[in-house]
């Protein structure tokens, strides 16, 4: 259903990091000319704790470029408010409450009122940006700090050190995953955050502390995505990995 700043795709983004050696979710692909080190990423971390695991300042010392997701040294946050603006509001003559019904907007306004946010400043929202906003702040009431994320922390590094910055996807890719997502889907996402919200604080601390030890990562996906032409493990074995079926 797209990405999120929910709590689910924070967890998909920290179980897919947990490290395989020396402690940091980062991994070195060597190849014959050069080497990629490739690192799992939590976009906001707490104010209290915000050093970056081991591996971080080996790879980002080892490297001449830095590429994220989204490339922050060349975000405009106010170009980045204005697509929000422009892509999030609701057609005329369309309300969130009528999108939503009463029930539905009964629950989202009272989760928006625990973290602060009254539903007033949500109401010309579509319900996906209203989902990222709960979301968000969910993260700000937990104590997470946008400034203190790892992205921002290189991207701050790199460019005070002149080294050059690359994104693998535009805001409006990014996002307009969950533009696109039809009613239905939107208001299923809805649903989906607001319940987060209601278990996720201790999920997240987990989570994050796993982040930070030594252990393997046991990831797992559906069936369909390994096999086939396509699919992972053929994928691996063309780019020169092998891989063992267990018993």
């Amino acid at each position: 259903m797209g990405r999120t700043a929910s709590r689910r795709l924070l967890a998909l983004c920290l179980l897919g990091s947990l490290s395989a050696h020396a402690a940091s979710p980062v991994w070195a692909i060597r190849g014959a000319h050069n080497t990629v080190y490739l690192a799992g990423s939590v976009h906001l971390l707490p104010a209290e704790d915000a050093v970056l695991p081991q591996g971080f300042d080996r790879a980002y010392a080892d490297s001449s470029k830095l590429v994220m997701e989204l490339d922050l040294g060349k975000l405009d946050p106010l170009e980045a408010a204005g697509w929000m603006i422009e892509h999030a509001a609701l057609p005329a003559g369309t309300t969130l409450r009528g999108m939503l019904g009463e029930q539905r907007y009964s629950r989202v306004s009272a989760a928006a009122a625990e973290l602060g946010a009254p539903i007033e400043l949500l109401d010309g929202q579509a319900p996906w940006a209203v989902g990222v906003e709960l979301a968000e702040l969910e993260f700000l009431h937990q104590g997470f700090d946008p400034e203190q994320g790892v992205e921002q922390q290189l991207v701050q590094r790199a460019q005070a050190d002149g080294k050059s910055t690359a994104g693998l996807e535009s805001l409006a890719e990014e996002l307009g995953s969950l533009e696109a997502l039809s009613s239905e889907d939107q208001l299923r996402l809805l649903d989906q955050t607001v319940s987060d919200l209601k278990q996720s604080q201790g999920e997240v601390q987990e989570v994050l502390r796993a982040w930070r030890q030594d252990r393997n990562a046991f990831v797992v996906v559906g069936a369909l995505h390994l096999v086939g032409d396509g699919g992972l493990l053929e994928l691996l074995r063309k780019d020169g990995f092998t891989a063992q079926q267990l018993n």
